[in-house]
């Protein structure tokens, strides 16, 4: 079966390139850069200081630094961030002109690169764009399906931990690389298993409820909806309250519990 292929025109992309750049960045975010090859695609987080969730980010290797695939809406604000903790680093920030593009199911033998996050996803495309067949709605019912979260979509600003947004489930942290920012929280919610809450898929009847509205279990709160589209919708859900009748705005919602969670 052919694949299908959708322009993504939400994410944008970013160069960090020199001398410096891989060293810059394994500093800084939740994936291990050192070791990334070129062509090869990783999927990690910049967080804040507290270990909060900012920018959600996929890193293609490239011979001379590494490509930054992020939300299109927040390239800006990441160039801005990162040109903060540039300091004395040899290392060139720049936006670059591209269109990022997914394909799905996709052989092995596809364009693009497989989604380091689950097989199921398919590949990522960066380069000359291939002709869509499909919209970026339909990829979108796709990653929803496998109750993979959307973090630009789904998780504010300086309000979600990476964790919550299933980055430990999903290859986003290498928990065995050196420090990085929000490094500390980040480790002990792990070592702990002080994991109170994630985003998991709700199926819902009727008209999606609006982002942020409040899921009940019985009378008890069990978490809040997302993002969503047709009758799904990922919502940010208490563990401890995912059995029993769950209710959106007073109808019944179904929490999905993807293979992949181990839930």
């Amino acid at each position: 079966m052919s694949a299908r292929i959708a322009s993504l025109p939400d994410r944008a992309l970013v160069r960090v390139s020199g001398p410096d750049a891989w060293a810059f960045l394994n500093g800084l975010l939740t994936q291990e850069v050192l070791t990334l090859q070129p062509g090869a695609l990783r999927f990690g987080a910049l967080l804040s200081p507290p270990g909060r969730l900012l920018f959600d980010l996929f890193l293609f290797g490239e011979d001379d630094g590494v490509l930054l695939d992020v939300d299109a809406d927040r390239r800006d604000a990441l160039i801005q961030r990162l040109s903060l903790y540039r300091l004395r680093a040899q290392v060139t920030i720049t936006p670059v002109d591209g269109t990022v593009q997914v394909l799905w199911p996709a052989a092995s033998d596809a364009p693009g690169t497989p989604d380091p996050r689950l097989a199921a996803l398919g590949h990522r495309h960066y380069g000359e764009a291939l002709p869509p067949t499909d919209e970026a709605a339909d990829w979108h019912d796709h990653r929803l399906t496998l109750g993979v979260p959307d973090p630009a979509r789904d998780g504010g600003q300086d309000t979600t931990y990476p964790i919550e947004a299933n980055f430990d489930l999903l290859n986003g942290i290498d928990f065995s690389k050196g420090c990085f920012i929000g490094q500390e929280t980040t480790s002990r919610m792990k070592r702990r298993g002080a994991i109170r809450n994630r985003m998991l898929p709700l199926e819902v009847e009727g008209d999606l409820p609006p982002f942020g509205s409040e899921v009940l279990n019985g009378e008890r709160r069990s978490g809040q909806t997302l993002s969503g589209q047709g009758h799904r919708v990922m919502a940010l859900l208490r563990l401890d309250r995912l059995d029993g009748d769950l209710t959106v705005e007073a109808k019944p919602v179904t929490v999905r519990r993807p293979d992949w969670t181990g839930l």
